[in-house]
């Protein structure tokens, strides 16, 4: 009987965590602290009291969590910019999302190495898994609301194409870091292969997809949402078994069929926005559970002031360059450079250290967890007011059209 009461005690907790995360707009109405946060705190609250449950999921497990989640977040997020809003602003967005994301990188990547007693490759990892923004934590802080105009845009392109080009960028650190006789052309050559691969098969991927969706119609209207979840995953896997980036793969797909016509499409971005919401949450609840496996209490205070420079030296350094000719008005821009918010993707990618056993992956892991936490605490919860007092437009999101 002990397998069906652990199991039963593994059910238990993920189906609180369920519950929990459905009713996570109404926790966001009523804490000023965004529920990715809530969820992150009290499922790390959970992991100490009971070693069971988080000894139950080891770093490969939030490892694999994180992949499922994250083409989840990045196909939603592809559907939210469409490709008639991302036309309107791909320039800033293409820069944001790949110059922008190197030169994050590459400033934390010298803090981890000349304050943080890094070694070179440590750093270059540190600053790969820090650059990427996550537009699902963004829209968790914004509840109903979301940003008007052209910034919005440009922060919801930004995370999503940052996101593939941060995980490109720590995949060719990884074999960096892995074999001895490699040199920093490696990880060229891994950015390159990844995002043209990533490129091609979800165009190709989003093309198939509209023209089945139009040809073939389905009995029953429901099963709409699941033949696009099930394309997305199709195009991520056609993608990584190709050695492409499957996640830009499913951004990209999401982009082309974002604003495109086809049968129940409404219904469809319903469904995705809903999903892309429970995976966020999934992904900061394992990350709570697991947490124990590393140590804390010799990152507390790094990770802290590595918080601080990537918010106020790293981001700004990194993003106003590439807004100066983005016609954006100067409150706008200051409101880009601080909405920087970090969520699944460092996750995933310092889960990507540790399972590889490169060196000081441990407290890359560590910091990491400590660096998201303050993100979506601290920058999170100032997000509406930074809008207000910089005069950044917002509405009431609009749920489907």
């Amino acid at each position: 009987m002990s397998e069906i009461t652990d199991f039963g005690l593994a059910a238990l907790v993920v189906g609180a965590f369920l519950t929990l995360a459905v009713f996570s707009n109404k926790l966001s109405d009523r804490f000023p602290i965004p529920a990715p946060a809530i969820f992150l705190l009290v499922a790390a609250l959970v992991g100490s009291l009971s070693t069971t449950v988080g000894d139950k999921l080891s770093i490969r497990d939030v490892e694999r969590v994180a992949v499922v989640a994250l083409v989840a977040i990045l196909f939603d997020g592809g559907m939210r910019v469409g490709w008639r809003r991302f036309r309107l602003a791909a320039m800033p967005i293409s820069l944001l999302g790949t110059l922008g994301t190197f030169a994050t990188a590459g400033v934390i990547a010298l803090a981890g190495r000349y304050l943080f007693d890094f070694s070179w490759t440590g750093a270059g990892m540190l600053g790969a898994a820090l650059a990427p923004t996550d537009p699902a934590v963004m829209f968790s802080v914004l509840g109903k609301r979301e940003v008007g105009g052209r910034t919005g845009t440009i922060l919801e392109g930004e995370s999503g194409v940052n996101d593939p080009v941060g995980i490109a960028l720590m995949i060719g650190m990884i074999e960096l870091a892995t074999h001895a006789d490699a040199s920093f052309w490696i990880v060229v050559r891994e950015f390159a292969v990844e995002m043209s691969i990533g490129l091609a098969i979800g165009i190709a991927g989003a093309l198939v997809l509209l023209a089945s969706v139009r040809r073939i119609q389905l009995l029953d209207p429901a099963l709409y949402p699941l033949r696009s979840v099930a394309a997305a995953g199709l195009i991520y896997g056609v993608a990584a078994v190709a050695h492409g980036s499957g996640f830009l793969a499913v951004f990209v797909a999401g982009i082309v069929i974002g604003d495109a016509d086809y049968p129940n499409r409404r219904e469809v971005i319903r469904f995705h926005k809903s999903l892309a919401s429970l995976a966020e949450v999934i992904v900061f609840v394992v990350l709570g559970l697991t947490i124990n496996t590393v140590s804390l209490s010799s990152v507390w205070a790094d990770a802290i002031f590595l918080s601080l420079i990537l918010v106020f030296v790293a981001r700004p350094f990194a993003v106003a360059p590439f807004l100066a000719a983005a016609r954006l008005r100067r409150g706008e821009r200051l409101f880009v450079m601080w909405s920087g918010l970090k969520g699944a993707v460092p996750i995933l990618l310092a889960a990507f250290a540790l399972l590889k056993g490169v060196g000081q992956a441990d407290r890359i892991y560590g910091i990491v967890f400590v660096v998201v936490l303050f993100s979506v605490v601290f920058q999170g919860v100032t997000i509406p007011y930074v809008a207000r007092r910089l005069g950044v437009p917002m509405r009431l999101a609009e749920h489907g059209s």
